[in-house]
C-alpha cells in the first residue's frame, strides 16, 4: 500500500488478523535492511495475536521497497557493503522526517476502519528501534507503549528518554551495549520515572532477531516475544 506523507508517497507492508472486528494498532519500524520476507513474517505473527500491523518503508525517498537489492541470506560477509550502502540514507533521515513521517503513519492507522480506537504502540529493531522511541517520545497521547530490539535506542541522549511516557522495553543484544552502560541508560529511565524494563538478551549478537541473518539467534528472538506479546496485552486496548 502507499501511505501519503508530507514528502510523498510511503509504501508499506500492513497484516491483520482475519476476523472482522476492530484491533489495536502496532506502528512496527524494520531495521536498516527494510522490508523484506523475514520482516513480514514478523508482522503476520504478530497479527495473528489479534493486532493491526504497519511496517512503512521509512526509506521510501530513496525508492520502493527494497531500496537496496539484499542476498536471500545476509551473511557477515555482506554487512560491510549493506551497511555502507544503507549508512548515507540513515544520516539523511533526520529527527524532523522521522517525525513527519510519524505523523502519516499514525494516522493512517487511525483512520483503518479495522484498527481500535486509542493510542496504538511501537515497535523496532535496529535503527527502526531508535525511530520507534523517537516516535514514542514526540507523540505521547498517541502512543501507548514502545519496544526496542537491538536499537540505539540512547542515540539522542538522556534528555530524549526522559520525554517518554509510555510502558517500555528495550532488548539490548550483548555485544551492543556493557553493562555499565545498561545501568547509565536504565538510571535515566528511573529518573523520568518510566514503567520499563531494559535487559541485555544472553549471548546475542546485534540483529539477533533476524533470521535472514548470521546475527539470528532462535533463544534471542523467543525471548522477544516473551517479552513483546506481554507489553502489548497490558496497554493496547481491543476493540
Amino acid at each position: 500500500m502507499q501511505i501519503p506523507t508530507a514528502d510523498g508517497l510511503s509504501d508499506a507492508f500492513a497484516a491483520r488478523p482475519d476476523q472482522g472486528e476492530r484491533h489495536p494498532g502496532v506502528l512496527m519500524y524494520a531495521d536498516a535492511f527494510g522490508i523484506r520476507p523475514v520482516v513480514r513474517e514478523m508482522a503476520r505473527e504478530l497479527a495473528g495475536h489479534g493486532y493491526y500491523v504497519l511496517v512503512p518503508n521509512f526509506f521510501y525517498r530513496n525508492g520502493p521497497t527494497p531500496v537496496v537489492d539484499l542476498p536471500e541470506h545476509i551473511g557477515e560477509e555482506d554487512r560491510p557493503a549493506l551497511i555502507g550502502r544503507l549508512m548515507p540514507l540513515i544520516q539523511e533521515h533526520t529527527t524532523e522526517r522521522v517525525l513527519r513521517d510519524a505523523d502519516a503513519y499514525l494516522g493512517f492507522l487511525a483512520d483503518q476502519p479495522e484498527v481500535a480506537a486509542g493510542p496504538v504502540a511501537v515497535t523496532g529493531y535496529c535503527i527502526g528501534g531508535l525511530l520507534a522511541t523517537r516516535t514514542a517520545a514526540a507523540r505521547p497521547g498517541q502512543v501507548a507503549a514502545l519496544a526496542a530490539f537491538h536499537a540505539p535506542v540512547a542515540a539522542d541522549g538522556p534528555d530524549s528518554l526522559r520525554r517518554l511516557t509510555t510502558e517500555v522495553h528495550f532488548g539490548h543484544a550483548a555485544t551492543d551495549i556493557t553493562p555499565e552502560a545498561l545501568g547509565e541508560l536504565n538510571r535515566s529511565l528511573d529518573a523520568a520515572g518510566i514503567d520499563y524494563t531494559s535487559e541485555i538478551y544472553p549471548d546475542t549478537v546485534h540483529g539477533f532477531t533476524m533470521s535472514d541473518t548470521d546475527a539470528f539467534d532462535p533463544a534471542g528472538l523467543r525471548r522477544h516475544w516473551d517479552r513483546l506479546l506481554p507489553l502489548l496485552a497490558r496497554t493496547l486496548t481491543h476493540g
